[in-house]
């Protein structure tokens, strides 16, 4: 079945099955492979992207659900609370195996999207989702408070 869909502001059509989830479209059919794969169970947050903004777990969202909704990923480089976390992940050395930051600078850019002057708490709840076994939390929170600072 060929599906529509708009992918970082651009219009694609897939052949995919409907309950085919997001991210192996995003990651097979796009080849936009900085959508990562992490537990295909929506619980590590390394899939994330933004539908319309918020953020989403690719890998538990049917290709059915998304619709004409926008899809944005790590990959959009027109995006600039996007352009602007990736600077500050660098100024702040946040990867370390960095597996997880693309689905973590997404969930910070659904969070800037909602509320641009977010507190401690609201970084940290926002967040919460998103397993980074490296640890680098504190960092990321440096990451994001950088990039609220300069708004």
């Amino acid at each position: 079945m060929t599906i529509k869909l708009n992918v970082d502001g651009v219009p694609h059509s897939v052949d995919a099955d409907p309950s085919t989830p997001l991210l192996w479209v995003l990651r097979d059919h796009l080849n936009l492979t900085g959508v990562k794969f992490g537990c295909g169970m929506a619980l590590c947050g390394s899939c994330t992207v933004l539908m319309n903004g918020a953020a989403i777990r690719s890998c538990a969202m049917p290709l059915s659900a998304v619709g004409e909704r926008e899809i944005t990923t790590i990959q959009n480089d027109q995006d600039p609370i996007i352009g602007k976390l990736q600077k500050a992940w660098v100024d702040e050395d946040v990867s370390q195996c960095g597996y997880c930051q693309p689905g973590q600078i997404m969930s910070a850019a659904g969070l800037l999207k909602s509320n641009a002057k977010p507190s401690d708490e609201e970084i940290i709840a926002a967040m919460r989702g998103n397993i980074c076994r490296c640890g680098a939390y504190n960092r990321i929170k440096s990451a994001i408070k950088k990039v609220v600072a300069e708004a």
